[in-house]
């Protein structure tokens, strides 16, 4: 991290924001140094309002306010049912206990989507669904984007959120995509052409390590069912856990390129990360770890084209 980036850290955690003599251009200074950087510039004018806005106001800033901030278009932190109210969940949840080890029925894919033969994308551990539905906004027409999670309250609430906005080219599922994924998407009428694992269940204790999505199976069940020139994009804030995916990934060499060696304009550091997010916006897990000053490590796989 950058020195401006940990000065802006600094009047975010060490209350700096409600400091004598803090003004909002000192801030936005700040933000737009930090800003400057290849890794940030997609959510710089988000983040600077953000913190413009806390400025004037002299609040105390928080890693919630910066994911209201950047998902502020969805307007969904106040469209919840009175059937959901607030909900808790548990960070960790074990995808080998016996609850977990049904497959999910395959839904009617004409109900799902209006167009269930537009390109497919599936992340893989959804969470609360704020970046799906973020996309499926604002590529409406573009492909189709489903959810998968294995927190039921997280997708009866991303579902909510759906229905109220009214999108009809993203859905969420409660599953394990260990056990579903394969049935899942082989069913969809049309191409898979992008599957995201996003800060995946980091399972620290070595004996726990089993209980981490990117194992073989799955690895071979996206490769096989990713059509020629589909893209696999995955991150994590934990290095251990990240160098596992890419050790997976980095295996199928034989069918997967790296997008660095395909696009030049894609820009990595010299052990191979990607220096930005090629979505267009972070992930609240994203935001959550930057905002505490933690590293993002990013790979994006595409597979091989035969003639």
């Amino acid at each position: 991290m950058g020195a401006s980036s940990l000065c802006l850290q600094r009047f975010f955690h060490g209350g700096g924001l409600g400091s004598r003599g803090t003004t909002n251009e000192t801030l936005c200074a700040l933000v737009r140094r930090q800003s400057s950087s290849s890794s940030r510039h997609y959510c710089s004018k988000r983040v600077a309002a953000c913190a413009t806005a806390a400025a004037k106001h002299r609040i105390y800033l928080r890693s919630p306010d910066l994911v209201a901030s950047e998902y502020a278009e969805l307007n969904l932190p106040h469209q919840f049912s009175e059937e959901l109210g607030h909900i808790r969940i548990r960070q960790h949840v074990n995808p080998l206990s016996a609850c977990f080890s049904m497959p999910v029925e395959v839904p009617d894919w004409n109900e799902v989507f209006r167009d269930p033969t537009l390109p497919l994308m599936v992340d893989i551990g959804s969470g609360s669904g704020r970046f799906l539905i973020w996309l499926a906004k604002r590529h409406p027409e573009v492909r189709n984007y489903l959810g998968l999670e294995i927190r039921r309250k997280l997708v009866n609430r991303a579902d909510f959120w759906v229905k109220e906005l009214a999108l009809y080219n993203v859905h969420f599922l409660f599953a394990n995509a260990m056990v579903s994924f394969n049935q899942l998407v082989s069913t969809y009428p049309g191409p898979l052409m992008l599957v995201s694992i996003l800060c995946p269940d980091p399972h620290f204790k070595k004996r726990h390590h089993k209980r981490r999505v990117v194992q073989k199976p799955l690895v071979d069940s996206i490769i096989h069912n990713l059509m020629p020139g589909g893209q696999i994009f995955i991150q994590s804030d934990v290095l251990e856990v990240a160098l596992d995916m890419r050790y997976q990934f980095d295996a199928e060499g034989d069918v997967l390129h790296h997008m660095d060696a395909l696009d030049q304009s894609v820009l990595c550091d010299q052990e191979g990360w990607l220096l930005s997010s090629p979505m267009g916006i972070r992930t609240e897990r994203e935001i959550h770890a930057e905002f505490e000053g933690a590293r993002i490590y990013r790979r994006m796989y595409q597979k091989r084209i035969y003639n």
